[in-house]
Order: C-alpha cells, then sequence, then structure tokens
C-alpha cells in the first residue's frame, strides 16, 4: 500500500532553534529561526490529515518508506528554456526534517523514527518527474515488508 500526499505552498526548511529565555516552569523558550517553517508544516500537515481521512489510514506504526519530490520557486535568473535543478538554498535534509516533523503532527505516523528508507530531491516547477507545476511537494510513504 502506497500513500501520495501533494502539498502546495512554500517548501521551508527545519532550522536552528534559538534561545529567548526560561519560562516559569524552568523550560527553555526557544524560537524557530526561520519564519516560514511554521506555514510550511501547516500546509503538509493540513494536506497529510485529509489523505488521512480519505483513505481511512491507521496510525502507522511499522518500517516505512518515504520519497519526497520538492518543487521550489524558479529564480528569475535561472534559464527559460533549458531544465536547471535548484543546488542552492534551502537544504534538501533540512527540508525533509520539517515536512517529516508535519507529518508526524498530522498522525500519519507515530513518529519519524519509523522512516527506514527516505529519497529526496528537488526540482524546479514543470522540471523532472514529480515536479508540481508551482511550490510544494510530493510525499509517498510506502509500508516496507520484511
Amino acid at each position: 500500500m502506497s500513500i501520495r500526499i501533494v502539498v502546495y505552498g512554500s517548501p521551508a526548511p527545519q532550522g536552528s532553534k534559538s534561545f529567548k529565555g526560561l519560562a516559569k516552569s524552568g523550560r527553555a523558550i526557544l524560537a524557530e529561526s526561520s519564519k516560514k517553517v511554521r506555514p510550511w508544516r501547516q500546509d503538509v500537515k493540513a494536506a497529510a490529515e485529509q489523505v488521512r481521512a480519505q483513505l481511512g489510514i491507521a496510525l502507522l506504526d511499522e518500517p516505512l518508506r518515504v520519497r519526497m519530490t520538492f518543487t521550489l520557486p524558479k529564480p528569475t535568473s535561472a534559464p527559460k528554456r533549458r531544465v536547471t535543478l535548484p543546488s542552492k538554498l534551502p537544504d534538501l535534509s533540512k527540508l525533509v526534517r520539517s515536512t517529516e516533523d508535519a507529518i508526524t503532527d498530522a498522525g500519519v505516523w507515530r513518529d519519524d523514527a519509523r522512516v527506514v528508507e527516505c529519497t529526496a530531491s528537488k526540482r524546479y516547477p514543470g522540471e523532472g518527474a514529480d515536479a508540481l507545476d508551482a511550490p510544494g511537494c510530493v510525499i509517498e510513504i510506502e509500508r516496507m515488508l520484511p
């Protein structure tokens, strides 16, 4: 069984957190370094919850394989008639991290630690397999049978 989630929005990396002080409880108050992470994670969570509800998927708690194709906005300076690859920021691994955390929040899987195999790529709109026509991400999740 394969689950396919298509998310439209601006992919944002899960970056570093900065220390903002201590709460009355003594817990550290940390702030995300990028203001773009929260909207991206909300977009992923909403799309994942919708797919989960449509398919009636129970919480996945087994080894999983994940494939993510991020479609990023193409810079105006990039060639228009030639396929180019987004080899600059954001970091692919940080995009994966923010997206996995949002899928966990959506209740698709118990924890992203259940992912045992992950492939990810960055593309510009319409350039390559699974590249969307606008910024976003295609996420495919499969159960891995022993």
